[in-house]
């Protein structure tokens, strides 16, 4: 290898280093400018400036002992930089910029301690204000990607399978959305929380949901989306410990994602839960759920949504075979989460779950009844519910228009080729 390979080499391998460093401390960094800036777009912008400096520097320099810090030191340099220049005329400001500077110079030789304390604070104030209600929910989870995940937009964008401009264009409305809402740098009062963390939630959980079954494309897994989520969900469960719905999220998402390697089959086909292997289902993820499904449990405040959705999951994960698992404790469980929080999907996977327990006939005398319901009208699951049980009824004729009906509302090209392949079954039926 001559030497313009070598170091053609050299350099692809900084970058890698640099571009692994950043997925795990831009956040970090940018919650900490944001928190002496006041302004998370100008906290991102002088966060990018840093990175761009890493990018200039460390192929010629060496990557430094302590690549995180080098980072986080030379964007807080940014930030003070721009709030000596800017104009100060609110004494505030200007008090806040000689604090901040003479906690750096306090500091001596490590200017990246002085406000480490805060990182966890300032990670769950970012976490906050990314998801904040302001925003449409689709900016929230692209903002969200950005400045909590570290992904660049044309990542976001192949992700949900939209143009690089459309993502682009979501992250600048929402911060510009913030900007002018005011919304303020911070964690919500507590009588707030509860409201705000829910909209959190809720993002990190539709990030999660269109990883594990994505709703367009050609792909029927985006591990990668399911592994940000799953990582979000972890950081959060660390920054509001008590919250027993934060750690239910993270047990359904950890037991979610210990089927992954069996949800496909050979060419990507998908396998559908009751066909895995589950000697495949990783035993590891299992384990780490369970034991967030007792954190839970052990807040001794009930459980919630994301909690009861958790339990039916661990059902699953207990069960070493399909018919081991106990469906009438699942039903159970669905019973309590329609309760909860009723929708016309609870219902749908009620069905499915009656089908099972107390035949096919039960489950379709559900499901018929939710082919009236407006928010199902272009819903391909409930077609393809139905289809299921028709077919197991043996009225193969009209199990085949639900399963082609179902297959021409899905955007996903796997579930398509799936539910086709069913409809030509119950036609050879």
């Amino acid at each position: 290898m001559d030497g313009a390979s070598t170091g053609a080499a050299a350099r692809a391998a900084t970058h890698r280093v640099i571009e692994g460093v950043w997925r795990i401390e831009s956040a970090k960094i940018i919650g900490a400018l944001a928190r002496m800036l006041r302004d998370v777009g100008l906290a991102e912008e002088l966060a990018q400036d840093a990175l761009v400096n890493a990018l200039e520097r460390w192929p010629g320099a060496g990557i430094p002992d302590n690549p995180a810090a080098w980072l986080m030191a030379v964007a807080k340099n940014r930030a003070l930089d721009h709030l000596r220049h800017a104009k100060l005329h609110n004494a505030r400001e200007a008090e806040l910029t000689h604090a901040i500077e003479t906690q750096l110079e306090d500091a001596g030789p490590n200017p990246e301690a002085a406000l480490a304390g805060d990182i966890g604070d300032d990670m769950l104030r970012l976490m906050f204000v990314a998801c904040h209600p302001v925003l449409a929910t689709e900016a929230r989870v692209a903002l969200t990607l950005r400045l909590l995940g570290g992904l660049a937009t044309a990542e976001i964008a192949r992700a949900f399978l939209v143009s690089e401009a459309t993502v682009a264009q979501r992250i600048v409305r929402a911060k510009r959305t913030l900007a002018e809402a005011r919304v303020p740098f911070e964690v919500p009062p507590a009588d707030q929380l509860a409201a705000r963390l829910g909209s959190v939630l809720q993002v990190v959980y539709l990030i999660f949901n269109e990883g594990y079954s994505a709703s367009a494309g050609d792909a029927w897994l985006r591990p990668k989306l399911c592994e940000e989520a799953l990582r979000l969900g972890r950081v959060l469960a660390e920054l509001v410990p008590g919250e027993p719905e934060v750690h239910g999220l993270v047990a359904l998402m950890e037991i979610q994602c210990s089927r992954n390697r069996a949800r496909v089959g050979p060419g990507g086909a998908p396998v559908l839960l009751l066909d895995q292997d589950r000697s495949r289902w990783d035993q590891l993820l299992i384990r780490r759920g369970h034991a967030a499904l007792e954190r839970a449990a052990q807040l001794g405040k009930g459980f919630g949504p994301y909690a009861l959705q958790a339990a039916i999951a661990a059902c699953h994960a207990r069960a070493l075979a399909p018919e081991q698992t106990d469906w009438l404790r699942i039903s159970a469980l669905y019973d309590a989460l329609a309760q909860l929080t009723p929708s016309p999907v609870i219902e749908l996977n009620r069905a499915v779950v009656l089908s099972i327990a107390y035949g096919p006939a039960a489950g379709l005398e559900l499901a018929d009844r939710l082919v009236r319901e407006p928010a199902l009208e272009r819903y391909h699951l409930l077609p393809s519910v139905r289809g299921d049980l028709l077919a197991k009824l043996g009225r193969n004729a009209e199990a085949r228009a639900e399963f082609e009906r179902a297959a021409a509302l899905t955007n996903n090209t796997r579930e398509r080729e799936l539910l086709l392949v069913r409809a030509g079954a119950c036609a050879r039926g």
